[in-house]
């Protein structure tokens, strides 16, 4: 009996939010990401706890509606994945305070300049860890033999020395799914395949909106 090629599927949240469903002008919880996993596979096994999805949590601020209704969103969607056996890696969403000086760097600085603005301060959020959390996943899943295949679904660049790793110490394969999609609201904006996930990957799909489309849900 031919055994099944096992795959790991490792889903960047943020990243997918941002490259996917923000281009898409839908929610999280209207993606059906289980016939998504199924696609990507195909005939392929997915893994017991080979469906992951890392994420930082939006962190309710005292007073702040809209981060409540955040909160509320972002924990409705992670119970659902998690009722299908999704295993979800979380991170603290970090904010920084950053700086931009009005210089030559800046279009129209004299313009700016003029009017008494020398600097914009803007506060930022940042996810802390995530890359790590999928780089440590992939090197464990290949060292216990886990996964033949590993679909990397994130254009993360910090993640190229974990594939290398498990692709030339483990002998293991990794499939890199990238994405081209026009923003559905603002079409200047297109989502593009990462050069260097595709250089560092052995197996590479750009998926297009037609693509995705089965699983957008009602």
């Amino acid at each position: 009996m031919i055994k099944k090629e096992k795959v790991c599927v490792f889903i960047d949240g943020a990243n997918f939010y941002h490259l996917v469903i923000k281009k898409l002008n839908i929610q999280e919880i209207n993606f059906n990401f289980n016939d998504f996993i199924k696609f990507l596979a195909g005939d392929r096994k997915v893994i017991n706890r080979g469906k992951r999805f890392y994420v930082g949590t939006v962190r309710e601020k005292v007073g702040d509606t809209r981060s409540r209704e955040a909160m509320a969103k972002q924990t409705r969607f992670l119970t659902s994945l998690s009722l299908t056996n999704w295993e979800i890696k979380t991170s603290k969403l970090r904010k920084r305070e950053e700086k931009i000086i009005i210089d030559e760097r800046v279009t129209d600085y004299k313009k700016i300049l003029k009017k008494g603005l020398k600097c914009i301060v803007f506060e930022r959020t940042r996810e802390k860890g995530i890359d790590v959390k999928i780089a440590t996943d992939l090197i464990v899943g290949s060292v216990d033999n886990k996964y033949d295949t590993a679909i990397i679904i994130s254009s993360d660049t910090d993640l190229i020395p974990a594939l290398d790793w498990v692709r030339y110490r483990k002998l293991k394969r990794v499939e890199y799914v990238g994405f081209s999609i026009i923003n559905q609201r603002y079409k200047d904006e297109k989502t593009q395949p990462s050069q260097g996930m595709i250089t560092h990957s052995d197996i590479q799909r750009v998926l297009t909106i037609t693509d995705l489309n089965p699983f957008i849900l009602d």
